[in-house]
């Protein structure tokens, strides 16, 4: 969560299909028993939006340009391709069949800025790509299963001090998106994908920029997989962290879009929502959290160990605070694994991620967390 308004569209969601059979990952059974382990990361777009919202909403180019090239020095600073490096550690330890990556960002330029909106095309970063290459670099293959763009803004601002010192004015493009990424050893699989599908929220935030609408537009994003003959859908989801009400429906959303279905369900997501119980804000109450239990989903991290309240979210904006939060922060428990389907499934274990000084890594001036978020996996029993 953390950056209010931090995700923010002017564009419409595209969904991405993949053509041809999808494949993943090398299972590690046991006595002939089904699993599959899943992961939810969010892997944190680099810089709280806020200033850059409040300086659109106040309509002065001037403070646009600072405010952008604010954020996009604190997107260097928090330089994602160091945090790719302890984001790899954290899969290669979890070794997850099935991620739901949330704020899985390409940040773009163009110079010099041209300010029309949607062409800026010299890639900075592309987290993505840049996650899968660590991966690779640690000898664990993964590919890119399904992807729904939400976030694709561009707003010009200064790139850098030089160009800053010398009057060079880019254009800083933004596109956020939802992805799932699958174990891809094709030799060794047993975890069979198909039905790649993805999906706008109809009920998002608006707020007014000059006499326009801007709409923070919230998607998901799915996978149908076989395990050994027993079939279930994967789902990831980034619900709307601002708007409690907005949130409970896109909750409604999910239940009556991608989960509805006949098979087992298991849904992982940023979902803002306190799985703890009561929250300091109520921005992150439980209530939506609530919906999913109502709905006859369990919570993996509760299963597996019941009653302990941990908190995933959120570090600093800069990622460079000394301890991960603790249980007693205002954000809580709202990265979660669940499924629906008790017949189907049981939690084996589950477990955090990049909560440990250790996990930090160094961006050339100080060690920094590898997301604003917690990683949060678990591998559940495939029950025939």
């Amino acid at each position: 969560m953390r950056s209010r308004f931090r995700t923010l569209s002017f564009a419409l969601l595209l969904p991405v299909v993949l053509a041809g059979p999808l494949l993943a990952g090398p299972p590690s059974h046991a006595n002939n028993v089904k699993h599959v382990t899943v992961m939810t990361r969010n892997v944190y777009l680099g810089a709280s939006l806020t200033p850059v919202i409040l300086a659109i909403m106040g309509g002065d180019p001037e403070q646009i340009v600072l405010a952008v090239s604010g954020v996009w020095g604190m997107v260097r600073s928090t330089d994602f391709p160091a945090r790719a490096e302890s984001l790899a550690r954290e899969i290669e330890s979890a070794q997850p069949d099935l991620i739901g990556l949330q704020e899985a960002e390409v940040w773009r330029s163009q110079t010099p800025a041209d300010f029309v909106p949607g062409n800026a095309e010299h890639v900075e970063y592309d987290f993505v790509r840049l996650l899968l290459d660590a991966l690779l670099a640690r000898g664990l293959h993964y590919a890119e299963v399904v992807r729904a763009t939400g976030v694709d803004v561009e707003v010009p601002g200064f790139l850098s001090e030089a160009d800053f010192a010398d009057g060079v004015i880019s254009d800083i493009r933004l596109t956020e998106h939802e992805v799932i990424l699958a174990r891809a050893d094709l030799k060794t699989s047993e975890l069979k994908l198909s039905n790649p599908q993805s999906g706008p929220f109809v009920n998002n935030v608006e707020f007014p920029v000059g006499e326009g609408t801007v709409v923070v537009l919230r998607s998901w994003v799915s996978v149908d997989a076989k395990e050994r003959g027993k079939s279930f859908r994967f789902v990831s989801t980034h619900l709307e962290a601002d708007d409690p009400d907005i949130r409970d429906k896109q909750a409604m959303e999910v239940l009556n879009g991608p989960a509805n279905t006949t098979l087992p369900v298991v849904l992982v997501a940023d979902a803002n929502s306190n799985a703890n119980g009561t929250t300091e804000t109520p921005l992150t109450g439980p209530e939506t959290y609530n919906i999913f239990i109502g709905a006859g989903f369990t919570d993996a991290w509760f299963e597996a160990h019941p009653g302990e309240f941990v908190t995933t979210c959120c570090n600093a904006p800069d990622l460079t605070n000394p301890v991960f939060p603790d249980a007693a922060d205002d954000e809580g428990r709202i990265d979660l694994v669940l499924y629906r389907g008790p017949r189907d499934f049981s939690t084996l274990w589950a477990d955090l991620f990049g909560t440990n000084t250790t996990d930090r890594v160094s961006n050339g001036l100080a060690l920094i967390w590898p997301s604003d978020h917690a990683g949060v996996a678990a591998k559940l029993q495939i029950r025939n």
